[in-house]
């Protein structure tokens, strides 16, 4: 099979420690520890200390405080060493914004800490991208930023309108009005490759990058199978008819908390009828064009995603002959 080698955010390393989160003490005793780290979420955006060797996001606890407290903290669980990692949403005014020139596809703020010249934010997009931190810890940093993104969105129970309290050392929401329990959510989105004989199906959307092509994909709707979901997406944004659906793997995706589902789908004809409203472009590529993405080097200057998506691996896995 395809080296998944590049993907982001799918190689974390935590024992979650789900067994210890109703243990109030428990988590208290973890926190207290020399050894304890903590992964800090500003704006949306991780906190990281210059090193010599480059950048680390795993802090000391004792950062939490100097930096203004948690508005959240959370558990996310223990490394293979021993040492427990937490997860803490800083408030908006620990950092400062001085410019943003982002574009809908790239976050591209720049965000500071006053005072402190020893850390750096970046966001978490290109941290993957450039590989500026070791494939696990992007993967904690990955569950940290959706786990804290989905605190900062549901202060307040969406059953009777009262504000929530943390609880499950950061994996619940609770309230005292109602007594409901909210969870954190994961959304669906499958991803997925058109395939017809010696083409696949690639689009893009306004949005990408210049020449950018990639598979398609849409969130799961209430009642669907993963392969309903495939077969009605294609349909809908390329107007192409699919039959058998083959998984192939799946990422997550922290934007803000997704899981992607990548397939396979045998399709039944390459008439395409694009959805303008979803996809600026959609087309069939032979095996020749898709290898040409892939290595940058496609004659009208048209590229794949990069390495850290799973878009890029399904390509790759088309091209060297693995979706059967």
């Amino acid at each position: 099979m395809t080296s998944l080698e590049g993907l982001a955010y799918a190689s974390d390393p935590l024992d979650r420690g789900s067994y210890l989160r109703e243990d109030a003490a428990a988590v208290s005793a973890l926190r207290a520890r020399a050894d304890a780290r903590a992964l800090l979420i500003a704006r949306d955006m991780p906190v990281l200390r210059r090193v010599p060797a480059g950048l680390d996001p795993l802090l000391a606890i004792a950062e939490i405080e100097a930096l203004g407290g948690a508005k959240v903290e959370a558990l996310l669980g223990v490394l293979p060493d021993g040492a427990p990692v937490f997860a803490a949403l800083l408030p908006d005014e620990a950092v400062v914004e001085q410019a943003d020139a982002s574009d809908g596809f790239l976050d591209r703020r720049v965000l500071v800490v006053p005072g402190r010249d020893d850390l750096k934010m970046i966001d978490l997009r290109s941290i993957a991208a450039g590989g500026l931190v070791p494939a696990p810890q992007a993967s904690m940093l990955a569950s940290a930023k959706a786990l804290l993104a989905w605190h900062a969105r549901r202060s307040f129970c969406s059953n009777c309108g009262a504000r929530t309290s943390v609880g499950a050392g950061g994996w619940r929401r609770e309230c005292a009005g109602c007594g409901m329990q909210h969870f954190p959510r994961t959304d669906p989105v499958v991803i997925m490759l058109a395939i017809h004989g010696d083409a696949c199906l690639l689009g893009r959307q306004p949005r990408f990058p210049k020449g950018m092509y990639s598979a398609l994909a849409g969130f799961l709707e209430p009642g669907e199978t993963i392969e309903q979901a495939v077969r009605r997406e294609i349909m809908e944004e390329a107007g192409v008819a699919c039959g058998a659906v083959r998984y192939f793997a799946s990422q997550p995706w922290p934007f803000p908390s997704s899981l992607m589902i990548g397939c396979f789908a045998e399709a039944s004809s390459r008439e395409v009828t694009v959805d303008k409203v979803e996809l600026e472009d959609a087309r069939w590529f032979s095996r020749e064009e898709a290898l040409a993405l892939l290595e940058k080097r496609h004659p009208d200057g048209l590229v794949a995603p990069v390495p850290m998506a799973i878009a890029h691996h399904l390509l790759k896995a088309w091209v060297l002959g693995e979706a059967r």
